[in-house]
């Protein structure tokens, strides 16, 4: 019998160990019949007597092994079943290493009846308590987390358990490479997720703080980003946002001075004088939770991840603007195909995922270009000039709710190496811009890129209403209704299908005039939509409009779970280009792509769905990124070919200008 089947439809796995411990434990395997019935049996590591072998077991003997032959604990040090007094009643902590000078004392108590961490860690923390163990680990065999109790309502998470011959302060004492991080990264390794470990700061730490948890928690990351692209680009550095066993007080001045050398390389998020809030004792714990976690990846999506949950908290949702999925937006990047030339813009840039990952897709076809490997850590990887000067010129982001501009910026300041051109305007509300870039503070921060957005307006028009982009990506907010007649009365779309003007518009449908005005000729555009507005008959008049401007390249129908948990709105993509004499002539009839997304992506409470192997373990790809189950393209060679791919075939076969 193999664990995997043991496992399966349990709580419980075995991705965490080596495969010389599974198979070792596999080995000692065999099959007892028991009143008719086929058991699994194991002969224990500790006890060396027959054990019926249950998942938690299982994992327990796991674990064991790890302790043996990776940590190097005797098995006279090790107890199973140890029991722990609470007045009257006794219970019994799974795995027990006891102190070295002091052999009836617990030193690391480690538990595994409970699979879920929140579960788990509470029963954890009373056997600490009542015990006076120093060490706490919890396991289900997929995950690890350690603790160091510092007192009863304080338990510190750390990197590891000290090994046999070790003390706890090495532990806090160990220094850490870029490369040590790739190694301990408890995304890749443990299947860990940034919103997960935001959560638990939330609930234990941050809760009674008295502070703002986005504010917050946006400074750590801010910080720790800064210090990893700095050893990403330097091996020999250590990494400085860890807790070294450093005091409270020494740990939030470390800490602080990564955040200020942030704020001077990456400008214009953060006021200058702004200080993390968090009391040293605060601090601390954050720092113990984030530290071993790899922000930089090749996608930066484990940062988006954190932000879409930060911000969704924050207000998102109020104004029905929502984070659109990586893997929508790589369909769309896909399908638009941006190139070195094109000048690229989203109009209601969110956390900017559609210029981000523009940025990512032409930088490739750079490096590739000239001989060079994207690489790994290809988003921290030192910038050639070429892609630098792709990210000052020719890549633009606008939204107008301020939080969301500052992430916005954050991840763009990240990618682009220090530069950035997301602008913090109203998109729809073009007539005031000239009030709003006088005012000092907005110019201090917003203006570099504000007079390069300015040049890209057709000759002889300087009123902001039209630009000549060569692609929008966008996904506008849906919710709420536009009833200023200022805002109004500056688009065609405001009058109803009779010519009249309404007193009310929804905001996607000014979105989408105001997107093809920003386009020049033969600019094409990628827009997520309310699925009705491709359907209600009272909407006709909207793609009358569109179909006079454009040619309509395809329509990609979502799954409804797609922006779950946000809102269960049923949403499409549409694609389209700009009539042009020379890049898109004019068509009386043409075929148009459509296609629907078959896979959810999602469960119905918006928890992501991930490929996994035969086994049933989550797959990674080639850069230990979780996998999302979809059909909307092929993920590396890993999914099979999707939506995309099959545009793309349309697209050449059609002749589109921007496949040729």
């Amino acid at each position: 019998m193999n664990l995997n089947e043991l496992f399966k439809n349990t709580s419980y796995d075995d991705t965490l160990f080596s495969e010389e411990a599974i198979a070792a434990i596999e080995s000692d395997i065999y099959i007892k019949n028991v009143k008719g019935m086929e058991i699994p049996y194991i002969k224990c590591l500790v006890r060396k007597k027959e054990i019926r072998l249950t998942p938690e077991e299982a994992v327990r003997q796991l674990y064991v092994y790890r302790l043996i032959n990776q940590y190097y604990y005797p098995t006279d040090r090790i107890q199973l079943e140890l029991p722990i007094h609470f007045g009257h009643e006794v219970k019994r902590a799974d795995i027990v290493i006891m102190d070295k000078d002091r052999p009836m004392v617990p030193y690391i108590i480690v538990e595994i009846k409970k699979p879920k961490l929140v579960d788990g860690k509470e029963q954890l923390k009373s056997y600490c308590n009542a015990t006076g163990a120093p060490i706490g680990v919890w396991t289900n065999g997929e995950q690890v987390s350690c603790y160091n109790r510092k007192d009863p309502n304080f338990f510190e998470m750390i990197s590891d358990i000290p090994q046999a011959d070790q003390r706890l302060s090495d532990i806090f004492n160990e220094k850490y490479t870029y490369d040590d991080l790739r190694l301990k990264d408890k995304i890749s390794r443990e299947k860990r997720s940034l919103r997960n470990l935001i959560k638990e700061m939330e609930d234990e730490v941050l809760a009674s703080a008295g502070v703002d948890s986005f504010e917050e928690i946006f400074k750590l990351i801010f910080a720790k980003l800064y210090d990893e692209l700095i050893c990403a680009n330097d091996k020999t550095a250590y990494l400085k946002f860890r807790n070294n066993g450093d005091t409270d007080y020494e740990v939030k001045q470390k800490i602080q001075k990564l955040f200020d050398d942030a704020k001077r390389k990456w400008e214009g998020v953060f006021p200058e004088g702004s200080k993390i809030l968090l009391s040293p004792s605060h601090l601390a714990v954050c720092v113990s939770t984030l530290q071993d976690i790899k922000l930089f990846n090749n996608n930066l999506d484990v940062v988006d991840d954190a932000f879409e949950y930060l911000m969704s908290k924050a207000q998102k949702g109020e104004k029905g603007q929502y984070f659109t999925p990586r893997y929508v937006i790589d369909m769309c990047v896909k399908m638009m195909n941006p190139t070195v030339n094109d000048k690229i813009i989203d109009t209601a840039c969110g956390s900017s995922g559609f210029t981000v990952h523009s940025i990512f897709k032409v930088w490739k076809e750079i490096r590739i270009s000239k001989g060079l490997e994207p690489g790994e850590d290809f988003t921290a990887s030192e910038r050639t000039e070429d892609e630098r000067d792709f990210v000052r010129d020719h890549v633009f982001a606008i939204d107008f709710d301020e939080k969301t501009v500052r992430v916005a910026r954050t991840i763009n300041l990240i990618a682009g190496d220090g530069q950035t051109n997301v602008l913090h305007l109203n998109t729809l509300d073009y007539s005031r811009w000239n009030e709003v870039t006088k005012q000092e503070d907005w110019n201090d921060t917003y203006n570099e890129g504000y007079k390069k957005l300015k040049k890209l307006q057709p000759k002889g028009s300087n009123d902001f209403s039209k630009f000549d982009f060569d692609l929008v990506m966008a996904n506008p907010p849906f919710a709420g209704d536009i009833k200023e007649q200022t805002i109004l009365s500056h688009y065609e779309l405001a009058k109803n299908n009779k010519g009249k003007w309404q007193r009310k518009v929804g905001r996607d449908i000014l979105f989408i005039e105001r997107n093809l005005n920003f386009l020049k000729p033969g600019g094409r555009m990628a827009i997520v939509l309310p699925q009705g507005r491709f359907n209600n008959s009272g909407d006709k008049y909207i793609r009358d409009f569109i179909a006079e401007r454009c040619r309509i390249l395809a329509v990609v129908s979502l799954h409804v779970n797609v922006f779950k948990p946000h809102t269960g709105t049923k949403t499409s993509v549409l694609f389209v280009q700009k009539w042009d004499d020379k890049l898109c002539p004019w068509k009386d009839d043409y075929p148009i792509f459509f296609a629907t997304m078959q896979k959810p992506s999602k469960d119905n409470s918006g928890e992501k769905i991930y490929v996994k192997d035969k086994n049933g373990e989550i797959l990674l790809d080639h850069h230990n990124h979780f996998i999302v189950d979809h059909d909307l393209y092929n993920h590396d060679g890993m999914t099979h070919n999707g939506i995309a791919e099959a545009f793309i075939e349309f697209a050449k076969k059609e002749g589109f200008s921007f496949f040729q």
